[in-house]
């Protein structure tokens, strides 16, 4: 007896799965290379991706909250014609915390910069955040739900397109504890709680004034 229902594809095309998520094709490689989405590649290179890995991404109320990329694209590019004043710097934190999450928003909103800030509580929602933007700081504390820091690290190291972000660690554990479970990388600075406010500051305004000197040696 014939089937008319013909099965459905149990895996994607990179660029099939940017078309479903509604992403850029850069964002799509750049979520498969962070792990976020599942896939491996053919005898002859070509990835492909678990499209059950795609729906779960999907379902995900942080991909559903994202802005169009068409509609960050020109922001991003009426920005670049305001040559009056610098872009804001883009800073993510990765906290669980929720009363330490509010202390964050109030407290960075209110530095003289005006950053734009995003918070998301594990640092599975991070990778698909800097996977959209990246940001320019990733505040990120180690022990989280779901994906933790230690593991969201490591996951940003392997990642050539996160590279250049500056990264800053606030913890609750102790020297030892994070030696024991791994350690995070030498070149990150990891500041103990409670959250030192005024280093995440001075550190927020070398990071910037950094971006600007960089900005007025391009060529115009």
């Amino acid at each position: 007896m014939n089937n008319n229902n013909p099965t459905q594809k149990t895996f994607c095309t990179t660029r099939e799965t940017a078309i479903i998520l509604g992403v850029s094709l850069r964002t799509a490689q750049l979520w498969t290379e962070s792990g976020l989405l599942e896939a491996w590649k053919t005898k002859g290179g070509h990835r492909r991706i678990a499209r059950k890995s795609i729906e779960l991404l999907l379902a995900n109320p942080t991909v559903r909250e994202l802005p169009a990329e068409s509609n960050l694209t020109r922001r991003i590019t009426d920005a670049g014609n305001e040559t009056s004043a610098p872009e804001a710097l883009n800073i993510l934190v990765a906290e669980d915390d929720q009363t330490l999450c509010l202390l964050y928003e109030y407290k960075l909103r209110g530095w003289p910069m005006q950053p734009n800030v995003c918070i998301v509580n594990d640092g599975y929602e991070a990778l698909i955040r800097m996977g959209h933007v990246k940001p320019d700081i990733l505040i990120a504390d180690l022990q989280m739900p779901g994906m933790d820091g230690f593991k969201m690290l490591n996951t940003i190291r392997s990642v050539p397109e996160l590279s250049g972000m500056k990264i800053i660690v606030v913890s609750g554990l102790d020297p030892e504890e994070i030696a024991s479970r791994g350690g995070v990388p030498e070149d990150i600075p990891v500041l103990s709680k409670p959250i030192p406010f005024d280093q995440l500051q001075a550190i927020a305004e070398v990071v910037a004034a950094q971006r600007q000197n960089l900005k007025t040696k391009e060529p115009t």
